[in-house]
């Protein structure tokens, strides 16, 4: 472990001081470093809780108690005060870090049993030889870090530095071949030795293996099943799509009934493909900012999924009544932070319908803070579904410390149904790669264990936190400017002056005017408020233009130039995450840049000299101003009447012609035509046709096109002409260039 930078921390007043105090710890501090540790000192406390934040880089801390401030007053000692104001904020985030106190007046019996429970040992100056002392401290620091590391990542370091030759793949053999190149030994020095080292084989028997769980691997999926209150874990390194994919072939068959959230990830539609399973869809609610909202509680009811049922043209002649789906997945939370109750769900659904798949890609942090409470798929102290099994699967890349694709899949097993870890396993093998990149592995293993108590449930607090703080910023910037405009976040119309308030002020109301999405069922849903979509003027919640506009793209184009790039861009809101890895300095610095943005359009800052890279690459956009481009956008979305359009695109009754596997079929027997935009209506799609933003199909494979999906296209054809740099992007919609380089935008279907 001392390959790591984890310095002991002292603190005290007197560290640069010639004084016998000063003489005493520096003669300690020499002693640890004889020892080879690292020593950090200062000589104050400074900010609590921003020193605090050392927890993550030190070995140990040393706090003196004999500072002058640290008189006795008449009451309480100011120094046990602050001693207790340290060691809290510390223990808020980290259980295990050793903490020592000394003191050349004071001993022990000045300190109450609330601190020195906290503490790791007790200093008497002199009373021992400077060499002994750190000696002591240096086996408590290094017994700490050889503690830190869960099993598999200390697995994969303990190979990655022992020295064995590698005769396996991959072919550069721990980074060796890189050497022997001029762009190899560029690569080399970015990604640095220790990543290639850890880039090894599945046939490296010590590391344990992905693919049948076993070994260190089984141990961190065991230990991250505890963390995340599940019963099982699986590792996925291929994302949540993969993920998504296991969980459907582990339990879905050709012609099963399947209940799917219409706001599903594509992935649970490439699923349904191909598992050759016939959908039932919940359709969410919409407003006209083109948020998504949640699918109402009546649409879980057994009663009227069986409506569904009984009315698909795909279903015909079959009893509904005698229908037993064979899963139910929703999009949990959703793009943009609407959760559900999952307690509700689990209740109307458990005895039916026996998987209940809780898609959590954005949700892996709700499971460390009471504050979610029942609203995300396995808590503690929650009661088991009797027959139904739960699963989620969830993106520890996403909103968690996992490097990219890092993903798992989360199993809770009812009360009278276990788990066969053996046949989910096949659908494991089918999916994932036979070559998985250990670092990601590895990712997954750390991201969990830094959501064990106390760490996790102090990160996730921390960012719900800034969140607020954000939230708070930006309602004290528009209150300045008045009658004059701003941006808004959208969320709940108030929120408390200080802290995180509470779960109840996230709550989603029937018909509250703020979240535009009706009659909502009581304690249902919450907004997720570490989920910011920022609103943009222009907009309103019923779908109205308003007379001038500043369309989201635009700004997020002009932000991204400043450095601050954003999640998700819709027509006037765009979205941000408040992960466990933002920071004050990031949120502010996006703040000074949307006022950055305010200046530059009420002057109508010509768009060369604040936007050049965008101007570069699209040069018709150089004489305008900023406010000229906003409006010209603006006029065309309102003369399009866009919002309205798109809401009801979203919305409108769909006619599955086919299932969607066979619809697909189409594409591999090279059975698909063509089709213009203009000849769409009444067409068969054989391919998926998501619009992004905001990423949700508006087709699947097996359904026709109506009216109002064609007149959407028609929309972004004529736009796409007439802003290039702004063009939505339709994945399904194909682009072809004529002999003139005019553009032309067709979708394949099923052959008539």
């Amino acid at each position: 472990m001392l390959r790591f930078r984890f310095p002991i921390v002292i603190i005290d007043e007197d560290y640069r001081s010639e004084n016998t105090s000063g003489l005493g710890i520096r003669a300690l501090a020499d002693a640890i470093q004889k020892e080879g540790f690292e020593v950090l000192g200062v000589t104050s406390y400074g900010d609590l809780s921003q020193f605090a934040q050392q927890q993550s880089r030190a070995s140990a801390f040393i706090l003196s108690i004999d500072d002058e401030e640290f008189t006795p007053g008449p009451e309480l000692d100011p120094a046990v005060l602050n001693l207790r104001k340290f060691i809290e904020e510390i223990r808020f985030k980290n259980a295990d870090i050793p903490i020592y106190v000394y003191g050349e007046t004071r001993t022990s019996q000045h300190l109450p049993n609330d601190v020195l429970r906290e503490l790791h040992g007790f200093i008497h100056m002199f009373e021992d030889t400077p060499e002994f002392v750190a000696r002591h401290i240096i086996r408590e620091a290094k017994s700490y870090l050889d503690g830190l590391a869960p099993p598999f990542f200390k697995a994969l370091m303990d190979y990655a530095q022992d020295g064995s030759y590698s005769w396996h793949c991959p072919g550069h053999s721990g980074g060796v071949a890189f050497l022997k190149s001029p762009v190899g030994q560029m690569f080399h020095q970015f990604f640095g030795e220790n990543m290639l080292r850890a880039d090894v084989c599945n046939a490296v028997e010590e590391l344990g293996q992905l693919l049948d769980h076993t070994g260190p691997v089984a141990e961190s999926e065991k230990n991250a099943a505890r963390i995340f209150n599940a019963d099982h874990c699986f590792f996925v390194t291929n994302g949540t799509s993969t993920s998504n994919k296991m969980v459907w072939h582990h339990t879905v068959a050709p012609g099963d009934v399947v209940v799917v959230d219409r706001n599903c990830h594509k992935s649970i539609l490439h699923s349904i493909i191909m598992t050759g399973a016939v959908p039932v869809f919940m359709t969410p609610t919409r407003n006209h900012y083109g948020i998504i909202g949640p699918i109402p509680e009546s649409e879980f009811a057994p009663e009227n999924i069986r409506k569904k049922i009984a009315k698909n043209p795909l279903l015909k002649g079959v009893d509904a009544k005698k229908v037993k789906p064979r899963i139910m997945t929703l999009t949990q939370s959703t793009y943009d932070g609407v959760l559900y109750n999952t307690e509700t769900i689990k209740a109307k659904l458990d005895g039916w319908i026996d998987t209940l798949h809780f898609d959590e890609a954005w949700l892996p942090h709700a499971a460390f803070h009471t504050f979610y409470g029942s609203y995300h798929a396995m808590g503690k102290n929650r009661a088991r579904p009797k027959e139904a099994m739960v699963y989620a699967t969830q993106s520890t890349h996403k909103l968690l410390a996992g490097i990219s694709q890092a993903s798992q899949v989360l199993v809770q097993d009812a009360q009278n149904v276990k788990l066969d870890k053996h046949l989910f396993n096949e659908a494991y093998l089918m999916h994932t790669s036979t070559s998985p990149q250990y670092s990601i592995i590895a990712s997954c293993d750390v991201a969990a264990a830094m959501m064990d108590a106390p760490g996790g449930p102090a990160l996730v607090e921390e960012s719900i936190a800034e969140a607020l703080d954000f939230r708070r910023a930006m309602r004290k910037v528009e209150a300045d400017y008045g009658a004059d405009w701003w941006f808004k976040v959208w969320g709940p119309d108030k929120l408390v002056d200080e802290g995180i308030g509470k779960p109840a002020d996230w709550m989603l109301k029937a018909n509250q005017k703020w979240h535009g999405f009706g009659n909502l069922a009581s304690g249902f849903n919450m907004l997720d408020p570490i989920k910011s979509t920022v609103i943009t003027p222009g907009l309103d919640m019923s779908g109205k233009f308003a007379k001038t506009g500043i369309p989201a793209s635009i700004v997020t184009k002009f932000l991204a130039e400043h450095g601050v790039v954003v999640e998700k861009t819709g027509l006037y809101s765009f979205f941000i995450l408040f992960t466990i890895g933002i920071t004050k300095g990031r949120w502010n610095t996006l703040l000074t840049a949307l006022q950055q943005f305010k200046d530059d359009y009420d002057r109508n800052a010509p768009l060369w000299r604040i936007m050049p890279e965008f101007c570069a690459a699209h040069p018709r956009y150089e004489r305008m101003g900023l406010r000229d481009l906003c409006q010209s956008i603006h006029e065309a979305y309102a003369r399009g009447d866009i919002a309205r359009l798109t809401t009801e695109v979203y919305l409108s009754d769909l006619e599955p012609a086919m299932k969607p596997s066979d619809a697909y079929a189409h594409i591999a027997h090279r059975r698909t035509e063509r089709v213009a935009i203009d000849d769409l209506e009444g067409r068969v799609t054989t391919s998926l046709l998501t619009p992004y933003p905001p990423g949700i199909p508006l087709l699947i494979p097996g359904e026709r096109f109506n009216k109002k999906i064609v007149d959407y296209l028609k929309f972004t054809r004529e736009f796409n002409v007439k802003f290039p740099g702004f063009a939505t992007d339709v994945h399904g919609l194909v682009a072809e260039k004529d002999e003139n380089g005019k553009t032309h935008y067709y979708v394949d279907c099923v052959k008539n």
